[in-house]
């Protein structure tokens, strides 16, 4: 403190500060060229109402490099010298969110329409060793950190970063040169600390400050360079030296930082649109394994033919702004295990009678969850849409009875069938499959009935060949006894010169095939099963008569309520649907 200090009356702070937070240039819209029109109207409405305040407010990060390249931002964040709570009072719906960093959401809009403008308050430049210093990580030292602004743990991993500062220190602890200009869309004026402007015009990524430094503070970096790295690939940006070196042996940092975090950043990295290219960019990075054992899954199956076309499903579904799921992208790349672990359980094994199809699919999904996803399992809805996927697969194979209009009112329907359709593309089920449910989906009630009666009717086998029904026999029925009833000189039995046939009986009419049971989805089609009961086939009394005709059991149609999507995209029971 007392060289700072000396420093400081030296004046020799001023010229060291002038390197770490760089120059301020104020870039005009003759030079950058940004679009106004590109410019989300709420976030201009965020900026005018903290101007209009009194309060220094920018359009920030991402949304400005994507504004300077000619692209339209999907998201737009804010900063300003407004503290969150000042921030809050501006606005009707606003919320404070996040301990180790305190932003402010504010929202517009409703349900599935809403958007969400982040706003930042400028943060100061402070070194880890003027930080606070904690024993434990941010699990362990909860109760140390409640009253911190600024505190690092043993590794220089800041745990908190709440201190307010000035917009130039601001920029300066930010990560890549490109993600740390200001864009006034009142003025139109870009401020330009670390020449961000000529880095995006060079397409080259660059860490301000040291990048080892930097990594260190925040191991999630790591990541994010790589995310940048894929999204931006495809315009030509690619890694300056100093960035790239200590990219991969930084690696171990990620050991400390929670799980939940990193499963964040892994949904970031294959549901922003660049999936396959970020698996493309871990492995030339050298970051294919160690960063998340889920990750390291999906890299390592980033090449099956299943779990690639999921892939691509998911960044076209980004790019045509439809939602994605979490859930439909994990079921794919985890239903290799699945399957694997269903077809061995339905294996006989000496004596022993295997399980139902459905028992042996729920123990296998158990036994991948315990495995490959841990701590996951427990995170609620994801967990119950990836079953939800599996277990409807057999399902799909069931297309007579109500079971079709109860699978299609599904609330998960569409994902399931989704799962179905990239399973048929790569030739698992039959094409003829998923063609016939995607019409019944699309299709109304009556349409729907034609198919699955044609479906039964399909399903009959020829005249004679139906399976009977077995009779319970009776004394009546035995051989001897038969031949006893037989009448020793009947005419009918005698041919037209008077020769006398073998001696039988007439066989009976051919019971009809057993009514077919729904009881269960998962159950085997009887073969031959049609909509009729029998009655009873004695054959008749004393006198001789006819057997009595069989009854016809009417079959109640349940009337559908025409659930399922109608197309489309797929629809998600939560926040976000699955697959197309």
């Amino acid at each position: 403190m007392i060289k700072k200090f000396i420093d400081k009356l030296l004046g020799k702070s001023g010229s060291k500060s002038t390197g770490k937070f760089g120059k301020r240039e104020d870039v005009p819209a003759s030079v950058h060229g940004i679009n106004p029109k590109l410019v989300d109207q709420r976030a201009l409405d965020v900026v005018h109402t903290l101007q209009q305040a009194g309060f220094e407010a920018y359009i920030v990060g991402g949304a400005v490099r994507d504004l300077l390249l000619g692209l339209r931002p999907k998201d737009f964040d804010v900063a300003t010298n407004a503290t969150p709570e000042q921030v809050k009072n501006l606005f009707r719906r606003a919320f404070i969110i996040g301990r180790r960093f305190r932003i402010v959401h504010v929202v517009y809009g409703r349900g599935r329409d809403n958007e969400v403008i982040e706003v930042s308050t400028f943060r100061a430049y402070l070194d880890s060793a003027d930080a606070e210093q904690v024993s434990g990580n941010e699990r362990t030292s909860k109760g140390e950190l409640s009253g911190m602004k600024h505190a690092v743990d043993a590794s220089g991993r800041v745990l908190r970063d709440n201190v307010w500062g000035p917009i130039e220190q601001d920029a300066a602890r930010r990560d890549f040169s490109i993600n740390a200009m200001y864009y006034d869309p009142e003025t139109q004026v870009v401020v330009d600390f670390h020449n961000g402007i000529r880095d995006a015009k060079n397409k080259t990524l660059r860490m301000i400050g040291d990048a080892a430094t930097r990594y260190r503070e925040d191991p999630v970096r790591i990541i994010r360079a790589v995310r940048f790295g894929a999204k931006l690939s495809g315009l030509g940006f690619s890694f300056d030296a100093k960035t790239l070196a200590p990219l991969a042996s930084s690696r171990n940092l990620l050991a400390d930082v929670p799980q939940s975090r990193l499963f964040d950043e892994m949904l970031k990295l294959l549901q922003t649109g660049h999936a396959l290219a970020s698996i493309e960019q871990l492995k030339s990075t050298g970051l294919n394994t160690g960063i998340y054992p889920l990750l390291d899954v999906v890299v390592e199956r980033g090449d099956d033919p299943f779990v690639k076309l999921a892939l691509q499903d998911t960044d076209r579904r980004v790019g045509e702004g439809k939602p994605v799921a979490p859930s439909f992208l994990l079921a794919c790349v985890l239903w290799a295990d699945v399957r694997l672990g269903w077809d061995r359980r339905l294996k006989p094994r000496g004596n022993q009678r295997p399980p139902t199809p459905f028992a042996a699919l729920q123990d296998a999904v158990d036994e991948v969850f315990d495995a490959r996803i841990g701590d996951v399992s427990g995170r609620g809805k994801l967990g119950t849409d990836m079953r939800e996927i599996w277990l409807m697969q057999p399902r799909f194979d069931k297309r007579v009875g109500s079971g079709p209009f109860s699978l299609a009112d599904q609330p998960r329907f569409r994902a399931g069938f989704d799962f179905l359709r990239l399973r048929a593309q790569t030739g698992e089920v039959d094409e003829e499959l998923a063609h016939w449910w995607e019409t019944f989906s699309t299709a109304d009630d009556d349409h729907r009935q034609d198919m699955v009666d044609a479906q039964r009717k399909a399903g009959l086998p020829k005249a004679g060949a139906g399976k009977a029904r077995r009779v319970k026999k009776t004394d009546a029925d035995h051989p001897a006894a038969v031949a006893a009833e037989q009448p020793e000189d009947d005419p009918r039995f005698r041919t037209a010169d008077g020769e006398e046939m073998p001696a039988q009986r007439p066989a009976p009419a051919p019971a009809p095939a057993p009514a077919r049971s729904y009881g269960s989805a998962f159950a085997p089609d009887e073969d031959g099963a049609d909509d009729t009961e029998a009655g009873d086939e004695g054959e008749g009394g004393d006198d001789g008569a006819a057997a009595a005709p069989a009854k016809k059991r009417r079959r109640r149609r349940r009337q559908p309520s025409g659930g399922g999507a109608a197309g489309g995209g797929s629809v998600d029971a939560g926040p976000a649907p699955a697959g197309d």
